[in-house]
């Protein structure tokens, strides 16, 4: 399948690991020598990933800062893990595991639970052959294409699997986040509304203001159709220096959050600590062009009040 870029094998298992003091329950994620770890980087916050391509199992772990810091743990000390088997009966597996790296996602869901370790242990602990793992996670060019493409991988994979995109897995993070667009949205059409009714007001002042001089203009011989563009060019110019003025000032207030993260956030309610800048120019230029439009559209109805004024009744007004 074109669209997809990558696939890792990988395997999880639930366990508990326990410290003289407290305990946490977790799920452990196996991984192997084919994991994209350029994702899960960009949120270590201390040490390294587990070294999980050499030929013999390793003991390293990556762990959560939010699971570290419930269990008084930090970057370099060891801890025991306890698995337990399918039959209650039996004794569980114990591994002993080596923190090497210490991650924020900013997903307490996320970050509450799992830590990455050799996908081996996994395969050990469940008694798998080498070539037996438990799931295995797909990377695409496109995101706006994951139903597509995870309808296309369901079709192609046999009966006897599964497969589920990672919408359909965490619903509630994907629904969280469509409603924030919504808000965006929202906000946006507020804004533009709101401004669009002050250049309305102002452009039926100036109109007022100048009732002589379109009077004068008319008994020249000046069309309403002419007198109507004289005051959208101004309206234009009114609307494109404001534009460009706010348009500095959002640059450089953008520039200082992503700078500097003056705005800071709650990562167990937004799942980011501060406030993200994501600046893409083309939808820059297009929001700017799409206010300037809809402004000069909402600008067409109060300049229809110029082929209302007589030429004769304007000489009087002045």
């Amino acid at each position: 399948m074109p669209e997809v870029t990558h696939i890792q094998a990988v395997a999880t298992k639930g366990g508990i690991i326990r410290t003289e003091n407290t305990y946490e329950s977790i799920l452990a994620k196996g991984v192997g020598q084919d994991y994209n770890w350029s994702l899960i980087r960009d949120f270590i916050t201390e040490g390294r990933t587990p070294n999980v391509s050499s030929e013999e199992l390793t003991d390293e772990i990556l762990m959560s800062t939010y699971l570290a810091n419930r269990l008084h743990l930090k970057l370099g000390d060891h801890c025991q893990a306890i698995f337990l088997k399918d039959e209650a009966a039996q004794a569980p597996n114990q591994r002993n595991f080596k923190i090497v790296g210490l991650y924020n996602s900013g997903f307490q869901e996320f970050d509450a639970s799992y830590i990455f370790t050799d996908i081996r242990h996994i395969q050990k602990i469940n008694k798998w052959k080498a070539d037996e793992i438990g799931n295995f996670e797909l990377f695409i060019k496109d995101f706006d294409r994951i139903e597509a493409v995870g309808k296309q991988v369901y079709g192609k994979i046999g009966t006897f699997l599964d497969s589920q995109t990672i919408i359909q897995r965490f619903p509630f993070i994907f629904e969280w986040l469509s409603m924030f667009d919504f808000n965006i949205y929202l906000i946006i059409g507020i804004m533009i509304v709101v401004g669009g009714f002050n250049m309305i007001t102002a452009i039926l002042v100036l109109i007022l203001e100048k009732t002589p001089m379109i009077g004068t203009l008319k008994s020249l011989g000046a069309s309403d159709r002419s007198i109507r563009k004289i005051f959208l060019y101004n309206a234009t110019y009114i609307i494109g220096l404001g534009l460009l003025w706010g348009n500095i000032l959002g640059f450089l207030l953008l520039w200082l959050q992503q700078r500097y993260s003056i705005i800071k956030l709650d990562p167990a309610t937004y799942y980011v600590s501060e406030v993200p800048i994501a600046f893409i120019p083309l939808w820059v230029i297009l929001l700017n062009i799409g206010v300037l439009l809809l402004c000069l559209l909402m600008l067409l109805i109060p300049t229809y009040v110029i082929t209302k004024i007589s030429p004769t009744k304007s000489m009087k007004f002045s």
